[in-house]
């Protein structure tokens, strides 16, 4: 069992099962851990497709999980436990679709937690109409958005107003953090998120290519990896900028590269709260991004953030500029990016939230 923020929580013993499907440890993972260290109850992750070393992640930082194949598989392991009346939190369409069945067939209680889509091939769109018409369906009692552009989407669907909440993701308090080394002769901007469609890397480059032959001091990083990685590499070869854009892969720590980054830059074409927006916040590293899903939600342009017109690369190149020639600016949005993230998205707050929603839930399904 995971413990208590503090004694003042109530019903610490609430058993939820999360249901995910994942390839690796991206925003909805990290979120989905913070989230069951800092909430009370007794958390059970269940992953219905994901690599050993997720699982060994969650398993040394505390948490009960385990891979869970198939559905029947799923279905036994809640008939095992329905005596206890456990609480289903499923976190996204797989885990979604396997959840609805297995509430829907014992009568336990079932909250979505919907992070976003991208409904940008047929099969996602379908999956993204379907995820909204299952959302308003008797078996599901909760569903928790984690962006307001999100929970406008369900309204448009008419889910009912009753079953919809928007509670964002948060993080928790960071004390090992080490300060920005300002003294780097260069100037480097980053992109962190897995290289695909959704994220916009094609993007990202769009606006940087330009900008690095503009400014001999630029250099750029995308951390992370994905699909589209060798078609980048392609491109960034092409322009002769292998030495100034580079792809180190995949990050387990991204501590020392917020030590280096002068500007995370987030091209995504479609997002929920991402939860290295926040990380970067809270690093003291300004944020240059498209003003899609949620993140507007969190910055406001030229007061806590720099704001482009979603999906015109030119706009967000001209931000970067505008951040790189005017240190000032870039002081006063890094103390504001600060200020709202211990503000409005620190993950103690928000457990009390979800801890509030789990035992009301759990409450109305008894009765």
């Amino acid at each position: 069992m995971n413990a208590p923020l503090s004694s003042g929580h109530s019903s610490p013993s609430l058993p939820i099962i999360h249901l995910l499907s994942s390839g690796g440890f991206y925003g909805a993972e990290r979120m989905l851990l913070d989230h069951c260290l800092a909430t009370p109850g007794q958390h059970q992750v269940l992953f219905l497709d994901a690599p050993y070393e997720l699982l060994a992640r969650f398993r040394e930082a505390g948490v009960d999980c385990r891979g869970c194949t198939g559905l029947g598989a799923l279905i036994a392991h809640l008939r095992e436990r329905r005596a206890e009346r456990p609480l289903i939190n499923t976190h996204n369409f797989k885990g979604l679709l396997f959840g609805w069945v297995g509430a829907s067939l014992l009568r336990l209680p079932l909250v979505i937690t919907q992070h976003g889509f991208t409904p940008r091939s047929r099969k996602q769109k379908f999956y993204t109409w379907l995820s909204l018409q299952l959302c308003r369906t008797a078996s599901v009692n909760r569903v928790v958005c984690v962006a307001e552009s999100i929970a406008a989407l369900h309204r448009q669907a008419s889910v009912s107003a009753q079953k919809l909440q928007v509670i964002p993701n948060g993080l928790p308090a960071a004390n090992d953090l080490q300060p920005h080394n300002a003294q780097r002769p260069r100037w480097l901007a980053g992109y962190v998120g897995r290289l695909s469609s959704e994220k916009g890397p094609d993007l990202f480059l769009d606006a940087l290519i330009p900008l690095c032959q503009q400014h001999p001091q630029l250099d750029a990083v995308m951390l992370g990896d994905g699909p589209e990685r060798d078609s980048l590499l392609a491109r960034i070869n092409e322009a002769g900028l292998q030495e100034r854009i580079t792809l180190p892969g995949y990050q387990t720590d991204m501590r020392a590269w917020w030590r280096q980054l002068d500007a995370l830059v987030i091209s995504s074409r479609t997002e929920g709260t991402p939860m290295i927006l926040l990380e970067a916040m809270q690093a003291g590293v300004p944020v240059v991004a498209f003003g899609v899903g949620g993140i507007p939600d969190v910055l406001e342009d030229r007061h806590n953030g720099l704001l482009a017109t979603p999906a015109d690369s030119a706009a967000l190149a001209r931000q970067i500029g505008t951040l790189l020639s005017d240190r000032a600016l870039a002081h006063k949005l890094v103390d504001n990016a600060r200020r709202t993230q211990l503000d409005r998205y620190d993950l103690k707050a928000l457990a009390e939230r979800w801890s509030q929603l789990y035992i009301r839930t759990a409450r109305e399904a008894r009765a």
